[in-house]
């Protein structure tokens, strides 16, 4: 795994602040549900991001 470069991680943050770059989130679990998530990521049926709400 490659670790991002801080310049790169600055120029992604002018974007999405700009709201040129918008992270597809495609379904939120709660903390509790974080079994429930992985699952989903493992099964390969994810088409954007899975976020666990804490």
């Amino acid at each position: 795994m490659s670790m991002p470069r801080q310049a790169d991680l600055q120029f992604l943050a002018s974007l999405v602040e700009a709201g040129k770059l918008k992270p597809v989130i495609e379904r939120e679990y709660a903390l509790a549900e974080t079994a429930a998530a992985l699952g989903h990521v493992a099964a390969g049926h994810t088409q954007g991001k899975v976020v666990i709400a804490v």
